[in-house]
């Protein structure tokens, strides 16, 4: 027996998505979020195909006896004396000495890599210090490391939407303008997406969600909307069953709204909320338009979730077709799936991997495809920043929101060509090609050559231009206010182009801005710099980083090219990369960079798999990584081919099943 209430549009809607009985319909949409995360329905129960390398078992065997023999007994001998059970700077070595292929002691070994390159760990007051030679093959033997981990394709991300998605989503779905979700806060990503909802976003989603429904679903003594017919249908005759036609246009609506089937559970509670409606007074549409409102606010809606439902002795499935569609659509269009992808999913052949790439290709090929960079080239490059980014306005009042604009602009054009036209990942590093409009233009120096505010393509003369490393917004976003950055710039390519790690700074180490009040009038900012990292604390990191930075001193803060300092003193943009190759311009620089083919590639390769798994890569995820660089390298690394190994890869089409 049901218990009548007071209606509650607001905790109706909030109610969608639980069988609960309606007196909890006051609960906070914030609390029964977090509540559902809980409540995921099952995968599909079909085996998983691993390929995993023909010798693995050789090669975990190997992995094995190198713990046992090498990097236990260097960690014991060079490190546990201040990484043990009390670890400093949060490496903890003694627990990843006890199981050295655990997940979470890959960030240790990870951490610790990056220390013994740089000279950092051990440090040079130990007692006793490995050579050169056994720094090398430390971080080669931990390399090894990752045949020790699970075989599976990591935690699945319960993955919400972000703010674009979710714009985009209502835009498609109901025509609504995506503006209507401008409201929501900006999101600080990590690998690509936060998967929570805090309070203020719950009673945001719910203010769009009423927002959305006043917009489509017109008023009682109004004729219904193109959108709410083409949602709704027809009402039903006075003397049909109202709950049954409700469950029809339930099964509808949801479909889209969840990008999948809804079960027969959740038809039931949605019928739930048209039934309180009902009790309540409201008419057939409105109690429809309740109902709706509760799918908007529901976590089937503001997340990615599976649809079938999963053996419980499997722990390891591929994605249902409908969730792949979703994953896929998301992460190259930021949008649902259209109708050709949700076709596929119907029939189930989207996991056949000649269907998958060709969906692949389709969607790349397409304008909305732009949104690769709008949600993983900008982070990439960092020029996601560059519309806030605070410049003096004395020194640079050049930096308009027009040419900030012009910035961005470039470089998602060229971030595209390289997708388009499938070229190799270096040509991000070294190209002779760029585009740009009038304000740029100037920028770049080339006068009055091009006028206009539109955007073009045009060949570089300059071999110190072309590709990321000579590009404005990026050189921009690696300044400080009012000067370069050289150590900025070199983390940026050594971390966002290389993949290297870089050790943070000591904590007690101030910035070189904040050293000004010493004697460094008449220094020029090579020697200031040189003269920080004379303190031993900074010494063996800045001798890696600061001949990269200054390698790409002749831009000025905004990416202007200077030969002189604003002191009037000749740039002086010599210098060497990791492994003795010098260099002399950012031509050279450039050039040694492209050699590094395979480690630029793999670090793009890397960085988008996180990105379109929602995660960190860890432990296993490093095995599937080098099976993608062998099928990479026989295609030169092209960046198509790199996003289509990616999408159709074992960690983007399974997931583990939580218990």
């Amino acid at each position: 027996m049901k218990r009548r209430v007071s209606v509650n549009v607001d905790a109706a809607c909030s109610y969608a998505l639980t069988t609960d009985p309606p007196h909890v319909l006051r609960r906070s949409l914030a609390g029964l979020t977090a509540s559902l995360l809980g409540l995921l329905l099952g995968f599909s129960a079909i085996s998983p195909c691993l390929a995993e390398p023909a010798d693995f078992a050789a090669l975990q065997a190997d992995a094995r006896k190198t713990f046992k023999e090498k990097v236990g007994p260097f960690v014991k001998k060079y490190c546990i004396d201040c990484h043990g059970t009390r670890p400093e700077a949060g490496i903890n070595l003694q627990s990843a000495l006890s199981s050295p292929g655990a997940t979470a002691s890959f960030l240790h070994w990870k951490k610790s890599v990056a220390n013994v390159k740089v000279h950092d760990m051990p440090p040079e007051d130990a007692e006793e210090i490995p050579t050169e030679q056994q720094r090398r093959d430390f971080v080669e033997w931990i390399g090894k490391l990752k045949f020790l981990a699970e075989r599976d394709p990591g935690p699945f991300v319960l993955r919400r939407l972000s703010k674009v998605e979710y714009a985009n989503t209502l835009h498609d779905l109901y025509g609504v303008d995506p503006s209507i979700a401008d409201s929501l806060p900006e999101e600080v990503v990590g690998e690509g997406y936060l998967n929570s909802i805090s309070p203020l976003q719950s009673e945001l989603f719910l203010d769009i969600a009423n927002k959305v429904v006043a917009q489509v679903v017109a008023g009682k003594e109004e004729p219904p909307t193109e959108t709410q017919k083409r949602l709704f249908g027809a009402p039903p005759a006075e003397d049909a069953d109202l709950r049954a036609a409700a469950r029809q246009v339930a099964r509808s609506l949801a479909r889209d709204a969840y990008r999948r089937p809804p079960t027969e559970m959740e038809l039931d509670v949605l019928v739930s909320v048209f039934d309180l409606g009902r009790e309540n007074q409201l008419n057939y549409n409105e109690s429809i338009a309740l109902m709706w409102k509760a799918m908007l606010v529901s976590p089937q809606f503001l997340f990615i979730t599976p649809a079938a439902e999963v053996d419980a002795k499997t722990t390891i499935v591929p994605l249902d077709d409908y969730q792949l569609a979703a994953r896929l659509s998301y992460l190259l269009w930021s949008a649902p799936p259209d109708a050709e992808l949700s076709a596929l999913a119907e029939k189930s052949e989207l996991h056949q991997p000649e269907v998958l790439q060709a969906q692949v290709e389709r969607l790349l090929a397409h304008d909305r495809s732009r949104a690769l960079f709008n949600g993983f080239g900008a982070q990439w490059l960092g020029v996601d920043k560059l519309e806030s980014q605070t410049f003096d306005p004395e020194l640079f009042p050049q930096m308009t929101p027009t040419l900030r604009q012009a910035m961005t602009d470039e470089a998602r054009l060229f971030f595209q060509s390289i997708i388009h036209e499938n070229q190799s990942v270096f040509r991000f590093v070294d190209s002779d090609y760029t585009f740009m409009n009038e304000p740029l233009a100037e920028l770049y120096g080339l006068g009055s050559s091009i006028q206009g505010l539109e955007m073009r393509r045009i060949k570089l003369e300059d071999p110190n231009r072309g590709g990321i490393l000579g590009m404005p917004a990026t050189l921009a976003t690696t300044s400080f206010p009012n000067r370069t950055s050289p150590v900025r710039r070199g983390v940026w390519v050594l971390e966002q182009v290389l993949g290297e790690r870089v050790p943070p700074p000591p904590p007690d180490v101030p910035e070189l801005a904040e050293q000004e009040g010493k004697s460094f009038e008449g220094l020029t900012l090579r020697q200031r710099t040189e003269l920080h990292r004379s303190e031993a604390t900074c010494a063996n990191c800045h001798k890696v980083l600061d001949p990269i930075g200054f390698g790409l001193e002749n831009f000025d803060a905004i990416g202007r090219w200077r030969d002189k300092n604003d002191a009037g003193v000749a740039i002086d943009s010599a210098g060497q990369v990791p492994g003795g190759e010098s260099f002399s311009s950012p031509a050279e620089l450039k050039r040694l960079m492209a050699k590094r083919k395979e480690d630029i590639a793999r670090n793009l390769t890397e960085r988008f798999m996180a990105y379109a798994l929602g995660r960190k890569l860890e432990g296993y995820d490093e095995v599937v990584i080098d099976q993608l660089m062998e099928k990479l390298s026989q295609d030169d690394y092209r960046m198509r081919t790199m996003i289509r190994e990616v999408t159709s890869s074992y960690l983007f089409t399974h997931r583990r099943v939580e218990e």
